[in-house]
């Protein structure tokens, strides 16, 4: 499903004994799996036959479904929600006829389930079970559901699916769980004049007079349920060819030119990926689904041969988007093609492995855009990923990588950074310890012997390590079956004859436990002497290691940071490595950077550390630092929300470090810079407007009044950004001249994103006039959500607490597969210590017990802000004093 724009860069590792890594947390063997079905049953294939009332927001549905029943039983019990059945029958398939009656049905919308009663046993054998039943579209983005959007042309409405994690079951009567693989063939009856699209290409079209038409697609490979797909609408298509795979991008009508960057993009990533896994891609079509609207849950989902994507993901328009929207597009059809192998091809058993699926396509979609498009130098974008799992990870509300799932809104909470962002920081690590090549050809083993089935985590680590002949296995437990960031102390460095011998001790870091006794890891560690050209790398097993590194100068450990762990330097080690900060290759710089920032925040090391590194960062160093330090100082500045005097003192630091950067790069795009720049324009408006510098609010200010003068006041590539500085600063009339931009836009790309600017305001009155317009329908069902959302970062206690007032309101604005998540995290950047206790009887009231995993994030999250303003800022003061600002 959804992923990140990063990179992997593969490093060599010394290989170590299987005697090092022998006691590694050990994964389970049993071959049990967590499930809301009894096992009595297996489905093997499904006719379905779908007539949806799009008007009415309802449909007609047939299943008959053939199954195996494993072991006597008088009952079959399948998942189901919002069904009402008319009809359920049981016949034999071959040998003798016998005629079931009608059974007893029962529903349990709790459980999601539909149980159908015999009054007789069913002996073990093959059956058709067919079922005749209705079922409700929604207008969010769960099972089947509208969007409706407007056009140049008048309101139209499309109908899409979406049945990750649990939805299929809003669509067919049928064992949604990702262990019960079977075939598919679907067929719908539609207005004549649209188009029908699902995982397989149209066999059969019939007309059936009176506007109507039946659609017949192909049989389908035999895949789990989450990933069918049903698409229904005024569309057109292009397309082009792979390796003999014809590649499509279907569009609403009249976008289609918008899509031609992310059809060539298929083309090449299909291309790439038939060679890196081995095995050809196997359906003779893929098509990619823009949709307009959004949804809070995700961006993209990897349906097998039909990928659905919404339109701010997919499409580039010419008058809105970036260069960081580019970047995107691509990143997002990567990850999303990857999942046609590693989850649609072989997919997980169950929803404890979902990293299995999401940590190896964010790896993947890495590596192929830094191959592919290494003109945008996304190298430094792997660091990012990395950061933003170990913010997740490094408070006590964590989990594993492999982590227990029992129900559906675990399932759905499973979607985290730990899950994408730790798993694919986890995968680049092991391929830098056995090699690019070896892990790619484990990885080919994996899907020979596992295609069209399911794995759990030790069928990859198994291949890999039979490649490899290194204790991948080991390594891999100890990173995936606990939580955790591991930290790696250097507690010394000397140096004799030319080399300088590290003294290295393994703990963790942690921002809420400082107590905490460590985990143990076994550590693969890269270091580096600055200016050298030859790292070497060592193991820390059992919690301590000594390495030696060729040079005498500051040693860099995690150099390439291809690492997932944290390096916490003696004093005397950092004020070398700082005083030689320019001299630091990029990556590096941006990993110190990182491991400072963090480390300062919780306390572990002076947080004045990280101000020193940006005070010695050169105007001219990497786009991609400057981008880094613009997002931490805007978000340093937040927590000086409400204390105007020493909010001051730091903006006039922020601005003076920031504000000559932007001077260079200026406002106006030049003809060879490169796309790192372009991006970094965005970062830095973005920040100074954050910042309050006056330069950039009054130049955005100026450029937005004489746009309809001046055509080049607001380009393409500084729109969004030009306009939401003017969002954010808004007044009550610079308010309603965007909200009548908004009223009147026809194009959906552009609208939904006007209406998400009105969420922006720093002004309180004009945030709750935003809120207020979130319940009404004019923003369209699927933004509602994403406009309180909007307002919560800037006022997240009014968000809050609006959202929770209007419960019954919001709830239908929101995916039920969201729901658990959405409320708490609008409370996620408060530093309202009462917020906490609000946040607490929300879940109490509203969340079951087992699933409150996210509530009791934002809580720690919420009380860890408060402790940094309290303790970190004081120290932030009295450096700026001593600094001159």
């Amino acid at each position: 499903m959804r992923r990140y724009l990063v990179t992997a860069i593969a490093l060599a590792l010394a290989g170590v004994s299987m005697a090092a890594v022998a006691d590694a947390p050990k994964a389970s063997t049993a071959v049990l799996t967590t499930t809301q079905l009894p096992r009595s049953v297996r489905p093997t294939h499904y006719d379905v036959s779908v007539t949806p009332h799009a008007e009415s927001l309802s449909f007609d549905g047939k299943v008959g479904v053939n199954i195996e029943v494993l072991q006597p039983t008088t009952s079959i019990t399948l998942n189901a929600i919002d069904m009402k059945f008319s009809g359920v029958s049981l016949m034999p398939v071959g040998g003798k006829k016998v005629m079931y009656s009608a059974p007893k049905v029962t529903v349990d919308a709790a459980a999601q389930t539909a149980t159908f009663t015999w009054a007789q046993p069913i002996a073990p054998g093959s059956y058709q079970l067919s079922m005749t039943y209705t079922g409700k579209i929604g207008t969010q983005a769960n099972g089947l559901f509208v969007i409706d959007y407007d056009t140049k042309a008048g309101n139209k409405r499309a109908l899409y699916t979406q049945f990750e994690n649990s939805d299929a079951r809003r669509f067919i009567p049928s064992w949604d769980e990702p262990a019960y693989k079977a075939t598919f063939t679907l067929e719908a009856t539609v207005p004549a004049e649209q188009m029908a699209v699902s995982n397989m290409p149209v066999a059969q079209k019939t007309d059936l007079g009176g506007g109507l038409a039946r659609v017949r697609f192909a049989p389908s490979p035999k895949m789990s349920t989450y990933l069918l797909f049903f698409g229904l609408g005024e569309f057109e298509r292009a397309t082009t060819q792979s390796d003999g795979t014809e590649i499509g991008v279907i569009t609403q009508k009249g976008a289609v030119s918008q899509a031609t960057f992310a059809l060539d993009s298929a083309k090449a990533v299909l291309h790439e990926y038939n060679e890196y896994f081995g095995t050809p891609y196997p359906l003779p079509k893929l098509d990619n689904i823009a949709s307009p609207g959004r949804s809070q849950f995700f961006g993209a989902m990897e349906n097998w041969g039909a990928i659905y994507t919404f339109e701010y993901a997919l499409l580039l328009d010419p008058s809105i988007s970036t260069q960081a929207d580019k970047e995107e597009v691509f990143s997002i059809a990567a990850h999303e093609m990857a999942h046609q192998w590693f989850g649609d091809l072989v997919t997980m058993r169950w929803w404890d492995d979902l990293w299995l699926n999401e940590g190896f396509a964010s790896w993947m979609a890495a590596r192929t855009t830094e191959k592919l498009h290494p003109e945008w130098n996304t190298a430094l974008s792997a660091v990012d990923v990395r950061e933003g799992a170990m913010e997740r990870d490094a408070i006590a509300t964590t989990h594993p990588v492999v982590q227990h799932v029992e129900t559906v809104e675990q399932a759905s909470q499973a979607f985290d950074a730990i899950t994408y962002s730790k798993g694919e920081a986890v995968i680049r690590m092991l391929e830098g310890y056995v090699g690019a090549d070896t892990w790619r050809e484990g990885v080919r083993r994996y899907m020979k012997a596992h295609a069209y089935s399911n794995t759990v985590s030790d069928d990859l680590w198994r291949e890999v390590e039979a490649t490899a002949g290194k204790p991948v296995t080991a390594i891999a437990h100890d990173f995936t079956l606990q939580p955790g960031v591991p930290m790696i102390r250097v507690e010394a460095a000397a140096c004799t004859a030319g080399k300088t011998t590290l003294t290295l001790a393994q703990g963790e870091f942690t921002k809420d436990r400082p107590n905490k006794k460590p985990l143990s890891w076994r550590v693969p560690v890269i270091a580096q002497a600055v200016g050298a050209t030859s790292p070497v790398s060592t193991l820390v097993s059992g919690g301590h290691a000594t390495l030696d590194v060729p040079g005498c100068g500051p040693v860099i450990v995690n150099a390439g940071q291809s690492g997932y762990y944290r390096t916490l330097y003696a004093p005397a080690q950092f004020a070398a490595i700082k005083d030689s900060y320019a001299k630091i290759a990029p990556i590096d710089q941006l990993g110190l950077s990182g491991d400072t920032w963090a480390l300062g925040m919780a306390g572990l090391q002076p947080v004045s550390d990280y101000l020193d590194l940006v005070k010695a960062t050169s105007i001219d160093a990497d786009p991609q630092i400057w981008g880094d330090i613009a997002g931490k100082l805007a978000s340093l500045d937040s927590y000086y929300d409400g204390d105007a005097t020493r909010q001051t003192a730091f903006r006039k630091f922020a601005i003076a470090r920031l504000g000559p950067v932007f001077i260079r790069i200026g406002w106006q795009e030049r003809p060879d810079e490169a796309t790192s720049v372009k991006i970094l324009r965005i970062e830095l408006i973005g920040a100074l407007s954050k910042l309050g510098d006056p330069a950039v609010v009054q130049e955005s200010l100026r450029r937005y009044k004489a746009q309809a003068s001046d055509p080049k006041a607001l380009p393409a590539a500084l729109r969004k950004s030009i306009l939401a500085v003017v969002a954010r600063h808004a007044d009550a009339a610079t308010w309603d001249q965007l909200h009548a931009e908004a009223k009147v836009e026809k194009t959906p790309l552009v609208k939904d994103e006007l209406y998400g600017l009105l969420s922006i305001a720093e002004d309180k009155a004009l945030a709750q006039r935003a809120l207020d317009l979130a319940l009404t329908d004019e923003p369209g069902a699927t933004n509602s959500s994403g406009m309180i959302s909007g307002v919560s970062r800037s006022h997240p206690e009014l968000a809050f607490d609006f959202a929770t007032a209007h419960i019954d309101q919001v709830n239908k604005k929101v995916d039920s597969s969201a729901s658990s998540r959405y409320y708490p995290m609008l409370a996620a950047t408060s530093l309202d210590p009462a917020m906490i206790g609000k946040v607490k009887a929300y879940a109490d009231a509203h969340v079951a017990a087992g699933s409150r995993r996210d509530a009791e994030t934002v809580m720690a999250s919420i009380k860890y802000r408060v402790q940094v303003r309290n303790e970190r800022l004081p120290v932030v003061d009295a450096w700026l004093k001593k600094n001159g600002h």
